[in-house]
This record gives C-alpha cells, sequence and structure tokens, in this order.
C-alpha cells in the first residue's frame, strides 16, 4: 500500500543564531535534509501546498555576547548592525548549497520583527489568560565585580545532570541541551571578570511545564507507533519524563542516613553495580529542591537527573522581544528559546499575508504559487508541519514546544491541540550529531569546524549533499572526514567525501552524456518514440514506490541509496544495450528509448537530492513543460511520450536540445585534479 501525504505541508530548518555564519553542521546535519525533503513534498503534493521556512535568532545570549566581545575588540556598530551582517552571511552560504527555502527572514529584522513581536505578545497573554503561567522568583547569576546581571552565555560551568558528558555548561543548559535551574550549575564563572558570580532573585514567567507530563506521555506513546518518527525522538523525550532524582555520591551515605529523617517524603534506591551513586526520587519539583538544600547545607556533593522542570519564559536581557507586562512584572523580554519556537509561525504569517513582498526568500517564485493563508499550514488537521532539527534541540521542540501548543489550545483535553484552529503538533525529524575528525564539533570549542563556505573552496556544492543525505544520521552519530581540512590525510588516500559524488561525475553524467549524444548521432537529436520493455517499467516503478516509501518515514538515506542503485542499473542497461545493438538502428532506438525513460525517472528521483545538476538535464531535453510539471510525481510512472506534442509523435520523436562536447551536467571541483 501507497503511503498517504498530506495535503499541506510545512517544513522548517531550525533557528541559527544570529552571532555567526553557518557551519558545516548546519548544512549537513539540518538544511541540505530539510531541502531535499521540501523539493521532494513539492513535486509529490505540489509546490503550491508546501512552504519551506526557517530564519535567523536575533535574540538570546549568544547574540549579546558576541556583540559584547565584538565592541571590545573595536567595532563601532549597533548590535542591530551585528545581527544583520551575519544574518546576509548566513543568506549566501544557502544560497550556495541551493537551499530552496521559501522564506528566510530574521525575528528582530524587517517587516518579520514586527509581526514577530505582535505574535509573541498574543502568545503569552494566551497562556496567561489560559492560566498555564506562574511568577516565580528564580535565581539569576549577577557579577558583583561589574554590578550587572549575566547572560546564559556569560556563565560557563559544569552540567549539573548525572552522567552528562558535555564540555560546556551555560547558566541554565549545556552544550548537550540538558535544562536544568541556575542554582544547580556546578562550579560558575562569570566570562566577564572571571568570578565566582552570586544568585540574586529576579521574577519572571514560567509556564507550569510540569502539569503536562500526563500528555507528554500519551504523546510519547502515539509518537512510537509512527513509523516517520524515529527512536532518537522518542527515547529523548522519555528521558525527562522521570520523576525528580537526585544522586548522592556513596561516600556521603552516613551524612545522609543522619539528614533522612528530615528530608522531604523520598525513596531511597542503593548504589547499583559499576555505579558510585545511590538515587533519591521525589513526588515533585518543590520536595527535590527542598531536599537539595538540605543536602548542600551539609557539604553533600549532589547531582540531579533529567525531569520536567518550569520553562522560563521571560528574563532581562536587553536585547530581546520585548514581553507584555502582566501583574506589574515589566522590563522583560521574551526568552529566546520559547520565541523562536514560534518565530516560523511568524515568518509564515508575514510572508502570505503580504505575498513575500519585502520578506526575505531564497526561493522568491514561490510567493505567487503557495496557496492557502498561514492558519491553513499551521492550524489545520490536513496539514503537515516537519521539522528538522539536531538532537541536542528535541527537549526544546519535543517537550517545551508540545506543552506550549497545549496550552494554546482552545479546547481543554489531550486530543483538544488536534482540532482545527489549534497549533497542530509537529513530525520531529532530528539528526544525531555531525562529528568532525572524530569530535563533536562547536563554534565555541576547541574543535573549530569548517565554515560552510569554506567547504566550497575544495568541493562543489551537490557533492557535498548527496555525501550529507548519504550518511544517515536519523541512525547514529556519523563523522565527516574531508581530506582537505584532515592535516593526517597523506596523498593517494580516497577523499570519504568523494565516495557518493563519483556518482554524479562518473555515473549519472555518463548516462545523460551518452542518451544525448547518441540522439545528435543517429536519430537527427530526437528522444525515439518506442515500446518500452516491461521489466524496465517493472524496475522503476519498484524502485519509485520503494522511494516513496522512503521518503515517507524521512529515510534520506535510503531513497539515496535507492536512487543510487536505480542510476547505476540504468547506466548497465544503456552500456551493454547498445554494445548488444551494434550498428542495427532500430535496436539502438529501441535501447536509446528506454536509456531515455530511465534517465528520467532517474532525473525525478535525484531531483530533491542535487537539484542543480537534474534541472540541467530536464533542460536539455527541452520539453514543452515547466520545470514543476517535469518533476511533478502526477506523470512519474508514465513514459516520456506522456510529455511529446502531436508533432513529435508524427516525427517519431521529441527533439532535445543540442549538448555541447564533454559537457558536465554535475562538475568536479577544479581543486579536487590537485588533491588527485
Amino acid at each position: 500500500m501507497r503511503p498517504t501525504f498530506p495535503r499541506r505541508a510545512i517544513i522548517t530548518a531550525g533557528m541559527p543564531y544570529a552571532n555567526k555564519g553557518l557551519h558545516f553542521g548546519h548544512i549537513g546535519g539540518v538544511f541540505v535534509p530539510a531541502d531535499c525533503y521540501a523539493r521532494f513534498l513539492r513535486d509529490r503534493i505540489g509546490s503550491a501546498n508546501v512552504l519551506f521556512v526557517s530564519g535567523t535568532d536575533c535574540y538570546g545570549s549568544p547574540i549579546d555576547e558576541g556583540y559584547r566581545k565584538l565592541v571590545k575588540d573595536g567595532f563601532a556598530g549597533s548590535i542591530e548592525d551585528y545581527v544583520l551582517s551575519n544574518h546576509r552571511a548566513q543568506v549566501k552560504a544557502l544560497r550556495c548549497y541551493d537551499i530552496s527555502l521559501d522564506i528566510f527572514e530574521g525575528s528582530g529584522l524587517g517587516k518579520c520583527k514586527d509581526v514577530h513581536a505582535r505574535l509573541s505578545s498574543e502568545i503569552i497573554c494566551r497562556m496567561y489568560g489560559q492560566g498555564w503561567l506562574e511568577p516565580e522568583a528564580s535565581a539569576q547569576f549577577f557579577d558583583e565585580q561589574v554590578k550587572q546581571f549575566l547572560n546564559g552565555r556569560q556563565v560557563l560551568g559544569h552540567c549539573p545532570v548525572q552522567g552528562c558528558k558535555s564540555r560546556i555548561a551555560y547558566a541554565d543548559e549545556c552544550e548537550l541541551g540538558h535544562q536544568y535551574r541556575p542554582q544547580d550549575l556546578c562550579n560558575p564563572i562569570s566570562s566577564v571578570t572571571g568570578s565566582r558570580p552570586e544568585l540574586v532573585a529576579v521574577t519572571n514567567w514560567y509556564l507550569r511545564l510540569p502539569e503536562f507530563s500526563t500528555q507528554l506521555r500519551a504523546y510519547v506513546q502515539r509518537l512510537r507507533l509512527d513509523e516517520r518518527v524515529r527512536p532518537l525522538v522518542t527515547n529523548t523525550i522519555a528521558e525527562f519524563l522521570q520523576p525528580p532524582i537526585m544522586y548522592v555520591k556513596q561516600e556521603f551515605y552516613d551524612v545522609y542516613q543522619a539528614l533522612a529523617p528530615r528530608l522531604p517524603q523520598h525513596s531511597y534506591r542503593p548504589v547499583e553495580k559499576g555505579k558510585a551513586s545511590f538515587e533519591l526520587e521525589f513526588d515533585d519539583l518543590a520536595n527535590r529542591d527542598a531536599a537539595r538544600d538540605q543536602l548542600e547545607a551539609a557539604h553533600i556533593r549532589l547531582r540531579t537527573g533529567k525531569t520536567l522542570v518550569p520553562f522560563r519564559l521571560t528574563g532581562n536581557v536587553a536585547w530581546g522581544v520585548p514581553a507584555p507586562a502582566i501583574e506589574g512584572i515589566q522590563e522583560r523580554t521574551i526568552w529566546c528559546w520559547p520565541e523562536s519556537l514560534w518565530a516560523p509561525i511568524s515568518f509564515s504569517r508575514c510572508w502570505l499575508e503580504n505575498q513575500g513582498e519585502g520578506v526575505e526568500s531564497l526561493n522568491p517564485a514561490s510567493a505567487h504559487r503557495v496557496q492557502g493563508n498561514w492558519e491553513d499550514f499551521w492550524q489545520n488537521p490536513e496539514s503537515q508541519v516537519y521539522q528538522f532539527i539536531g538532537q541536542d534541540n528535541i527537549y526544546f521542540y519535543g517537550i517545551a514546544q508540545t506543552a506550549l501548543w497545549a496550552a494554546l489550545a482552545r479546547q481543554s483535553g489531550p486530543d483538544a491541540v488536534t482540532a482545527p484552529g489549534n497549533y497542530q503538533q509537529t513530525l520531529l525529524v532530528a539528526n544525531y550529531h555531525l562529528l568532525f575528525m572524530d569530535k563533536k564539533a562547536s563554534s565555541s570549542g576547541t574543535v573549530k569546524p569548517p565554515t560552510a563556505l569554506e567547504l566550497l573552496e575544495h568541493y562543489q556544492s551537490e557533492e557535498l549533499r548527496i555525501h550529507f543525505l548519504s550518511l544517515g544520521l536519523g541512525l547514529k552519530p556519523v563523522n565527516f572526514q574531508p581530506k582537505a581540512f584532515n592535516p593526517a590525510a597523506v596523498e593517494g588516500t580516497p577523499d570519504p567525501v568523494l565516495k557518493e559524488s563519483a556518482l554524479l561525475t562518473n555515473v549519472f553524467n555518463r548516462l545523460a552524456r551518452s542518451c544525448f549524444y547518441e540522439a545528435q548521432r543517429h536519430f537527427s537529436g530526437r528522444l525515439p518514440l518506442a515500446d518500452l520493455p516491461g521489466v524496465l517499467k517493472e524496475d522503476a516503478t519498484t524502485t519509485i514506490l520503494a522511494y516513496e516509501q522512503a521518503m515517507y518515514r524521512t529515510e534520506l538515506h535510503t531513497a539515496t541509496q535507492l536512487a543510487s542503485d536505480f542510476i547505476r542499473r540504468a547506466n548497465k542497461y544503456w552500456s551493454e544495450g547498445i554494445q548488444t545493438a551494434g550498428e542495427d538502428l532500430e535496436q539502438r532506438r529501441q535501447v536509446l528509448a528506454g536509456s531515455f525513460y530511465l534517465l528520467r525517472v532517474a532525473t525525478v528521483l535525484m531531483h530533491p537530492i542535487v537539484p542543480g545538476g537534474t534541472q540541467l538535464i530536464f533542460q536539455q531535453l527541452n520539453f514543452d513543460i515547466s520545470v514543476e510539471d517535469f518533476f511533478s510525481w502526477e506523470k512519474i510512472f508514465l513514459g516520456n511520450e506522456i510529455f511529446f506534442t502531436d508533432e513529435d509523435i508524427q516525427a517519431g520523436g521529441h527533439p532535445v536540445r543540442e549538448l555541447p562536447p564533454r559537457f558536465d551536467f554535475f562538475a568536479r571541483h577544479p581543486s579536487q585534479q590537485q588533491r588527485a
């Protein structure tokens, strides 16, 4: 049975911070997979029904801190200038990789800035009106030496979550995405002065996230039954649905025993074999926190486990979206994480209401093609939102966003959020880490990754696209080892990045060139009309259906492999068939017609993966149809004659464009000859 795709679809690709351009992880781990899927859905359900959205995350402590450091080094521009320059650098990189975003805006830029501010205020006020927000005087780090509150990135320490392997932890989250309260951060240090900051109580608004635990557990159960959802997503969400637990080193057992009668109600679990800590489990967060204060007062070292904690919505960082004043709590801004979750909605709203006018797009023609309003895409059960993210962000999209959408629902009950008029829960397509030379690379870490643009000094964008899509990042972390950036590489060793691109530059090029050159030599530059062998149609149909299933499950590596294997078989059919035909023109006609059919199917399947080269093949075929009609799946099971005119049929073939000698649909990068 063929899978059912949604009537409409939104694809998002995360929100890169405005403190830098894009590195290889942004491109390979998120943007290329999202672009591949957006292109596939445009071909599969119609380009009028698909919206591909992303943008620059203009606010938050990374931007604040990056700007502070730049000013210290002599930068004279405003923070808006800083944000805009990084946004433009991101746009440049995305264009170079042919990322076909219908919208790529900034949460603090242009028309979208005002739309985003209004929507943010609406969302906060609506959740408050429905009783899901509570003010809490939470601890915030304050540097006494410079008399200032510190933003999240201005505080460095060690993650307090038991078992965490991160090297960097900030005020309330670590680089692996673990969330905790500032008072739980181990060994905090101010990056401004190098001193240990104080904790000062500041009142902010929080979403009562722990109260959504029942809905979140039911949500995970539903996700486990959905073959499209990767285990990485469900397993990560489930980790945070544990009760509040503390882990205490066994060496403090006697001290704990003396305190135990005075601690809030809890369960004790002894040290398991191979571990160093015993566990204390509490009924709720308040009891855990009260017990933590007592244990720490007794100088007992401990760590906390993953659990649901209230989700902070506001802060007092100056550079942020203004938060509405409620109950006298004013002069606050909205924390960057929650507002970045609904930023794609702001962008969609602004773009659709203005028909693309004045909104940044990398696919401007879509403004006149996409149909519907923003509610049709975000609040309609017939629409599906696919969100491509890295594994570090599953907490925010899988837990916080799920609860936010439920809190905004107009009706109550676990299924209310799916009703028309409510924000629809999204399908998360999460990838594991894309490692660099066997290490998790980060622009703020010790292993500096190559930028997206630096890679293009050594590789063509389509060589990188097919490589990234072949890695299977939905299954496990994968090592990215470009020979051009590997100091240990020696002359003569193969470049891992070029393994898949050889299919493009050798096999796919050869198949396409052979078809066009044969048509020019023996058939007056025409794609001949001939009956196709049943075995070709059967092979194509089987591959198309398997590819469709793989795409439905968002298994992009499987779809890429299926298309690649099909191209190899098509090239084999051509090579063996034309050799057998010899000088027999009728046999050559049959082989050429079959090969052109296989070429067209291969071109459609490869279009989401390598759009540039496949569109060159379409242009060379010279059919009098739009590029959208050619790549549409409406005619994918039919032969090439579906595109022939009456004149073509009478002439026995369709005229293709003349192909210049030694033409490459997929070219190697010039530097590769030097590295070979």
